[in-house]
């Protein structure tokens, strides 16, 4: 019979009284004392840990995507893949916390669904920055911002601000020798699907050899927007296997908002060119 193991005899430090421990590093007292349940409910706990990680991982696409989109506008490509990769990759497992969040039945939900009062997902100022650095600038959604003026300000500066995808449209501009239409790059307004862009990316798409740097921006938005796709398809299903067709607590259509928001597309010509080719 081994004895116990004891990491001090491999050299492991065991006392902190003096030293930054893995707790104090990342604040781990004030990030589990923030799961504060309104009800006696047990499910309230899922609800609210589902909801606060996904925010943090949101927290980090913005910090990857503001990363890409500053590198990508001086042409420094690669880094920025890695980056853009990583917001795919992010939104993978958003969608996997709706695999959790699904174990709640519709039961389990009215436990609870009162204490939520008004509150809802739609009013997450982050998934809306992120819209909007995407390029998905809907201006009628910053109302719901407009309780919190620090918020709202950040919101209102994004949409000073070039999306990233009117950072590659200048890419794709510079690297075909082609001009495109100042009303691709609207900043206050959605992005729309322009005709000439298409022919630009067609263009890439033919010859990917010759343009390659483009061609793998391309697919790594493409790539990126599948990923957000999934995860708003799976907030569809999740909601409707959850709460039905009851309006949401935001005030919203619930189900049938969600649905309207699967047929927004944040890089259309992206996915027109394929009929292109």
């Amino acid at each position: 019979m081994t004895d116990a193991y004891d990491p001090a005899r491999d050299g492991a430090q065991m006392s902190f009284a003096k030293d930054m421990s893995y707790g104090d590093y990342l604040q781990i007292d004030r990030i589990l004392s923030a799961q504060t349940t309104l009800s006696d409910a047990h499910d309230e706990m899922l609800f609210i840990i589902q909801h606060q990680t996904s925010e943090l991982w949101m927290r980090l696409a913005l910090h990857e995507l503001n990363a890409a989109r500053d590198l990508l506008k001086t042409a420094d490509f690669r880094p920025a893949f890695k980056m853009l990769t990583r917001v795919a990759r992010i939104f993978d497992q958003l969608n996997s916390a709706w695999d959790v969040l699904r174990t709640m039945t519709p039961s389990d939900y009215t436990t609870f669904r009162n204490a939520l009062g008004q509150s809802s997902g739609f009013q997450s100022h982050q998934y809306r920055l992120i819209e909007y650095v995407l390029g998905n600038r809907n201006t009628a959604l910053l109302k719901v911002h407009e309780h919190r003026p620090d918020l709202f300000a950040v919101l209102q500066a994004e949409l000073e601000t070039p999306s990233l995808y009117h950072v590659a449209l200048d890419a794709l501009a510079q690297g075909t020798g082609r001009e495109f239409d100042p009303d691709c790059y609207r900043m206050t307004s959605p992005h729309r699907l322009d005709a000439d862009v298409v022919a630009a990316w067609a263009e890439v798409y033919r010859d990917p050899h010759k343009y390659w740097g483009l061609y793998e921006l391309a697919e790594k938005l493409v790539d990126l927007e599948d990923y957000f796709r999934r995860w708003r398809f799976n907030h569809v299903t999740t909601v409707e296997r959850v709460i039905g067709i009851k309006r949401g607590t935001g005030g919203t259509s619930g189900v049938p908002y969600l649905r309207k928001m699967l047929e927004v597309e944040l890089f259309p010509e992206l996915w027109d060119l394929r009929g292109e080719l």
